[in-house]
């Protein structure tokens, strides 16, 4: 069966909420937490938001067995130098259970909005090319020379190493990206737009595990069915959701295992109340297990 990761995005709530939430998650079974990465929240640009790496540092603090990464942060936003010092310090004050999810980026108007790099999507996918081949030499605590086309370091070194091996995850589906997958990356996440294709798209991606991503509408026993499935609908939208009690979700989720998922965020429609995590934890995932 999947493991399961709760997809949180760090925005609309205070971070004691947050800490809430993942401690929450951590007591309900799962075996992860993503944040997502994002100059503004995506089509709600004015709303509060915390920034990526900081609150998984301080979830990092609040939590003790729970993996933290993201969906995904964003190559363009960070020099390959600084996100891998910050990779390490994760890392290293997690005692090992940070993973680097890493894109090329999904809003390509944030790219004009802050001016923060090219917005044609070959670049923005040759640029994380080099950023991956920097982590991997930097994260090896030896002396760095790289020429590059978006990066040049003349003998940059990385101390301390990381503990043992960062897992790297990457998403996306075109045929550059998966190219990546196959050379850097230990899971692949297979976005939402592409899943109707997650069969044949895995057969691109290597050695690379693989996981996907569900808008949730969980109805847990006793649910206003209704009430969840109209909520679903207003906050997911176009993007599609899955509806379902806890047997219906199993049998949901068992297929998906059936098509070689191994790994699925769960992004709830209700912002992962406590109430729906213990829930989903005990109609879901134990049973499962």
């Amino acid at each position: 069966m999947p493991e399961f990761h709760l997809f949180l995005p760090q925005m609309r709530m205070p971070l004691e909420t947050i800490v809430d939430r993942a401690l929450a998650a951590e007591s309900a079974g799962f075996t992860g937490i993503a944040l997502m990465d994002h100059l503004s929240p995506p089509m709600a640009e004015s709303q509060p938001m915390y920034d990526a790496i900081v609150t998984a540092t301080w979830l990092a603090a609040a939590t003790s067995t729970l993996t933290l990464s993201h969906l995904v942060l964003c190559d363009a936003f960070r020099h390959p130098a600084v996100l891998a010092r910050q990779a390490v310090t994760l890392d290293h004050a997690s005692g090992g259970r940070f993973e680097l999810g890493i894109g090329w980026g999904s809003v390509p108007e944030e790219f004009d909005t802050y001016g923060v790099g090219e917005t044609a999507p070959r670049v923005r996918v040759a640029r994380l090319a080099e950023t991956l081949e920097v982590l991997r030499r930097l994260w090896t605590g030896d002396p760095v020379d790289f020429d590059g086309e978006f990066h040049q370091i003349r003998g940059g070194q990385q101390q301390p190493p990381p503990l043992g091996r960062i897992p790297v995850v990457i998403g996306g589906a075109g045929p550059k990206t998966l190219r990546l997958v196959a050379e850097y990356a230990d899971w692949w996440n297979c976005p939402v737009y592409a899943q109707d294709r997650f069969e044949g798209l895995r057969e691109e991606t290597g050695a690379a595990r693989s996981s996907l991503q569900t808008m949730l509408a969980f109805v847990p026993s006793g649910g206003d069915r209704s009430g969840i499935e109209a909520s679903a609908s207003r906050r997911f939208g176009a993007m599609g959701f899955q509806l379902g009690d806890g047997p219906e979700l199993r049998e949901h989720f068992a297929g998906l295992a059936t098509r070689g998922a191994e790994r699925i965020y769960v992004w709830f429609t209700d912002f992962a109340a406590p109430e729906t995590l213990e829930a989903f934890g005990r109609e879901v995932i134990a049973p499962l297990r």
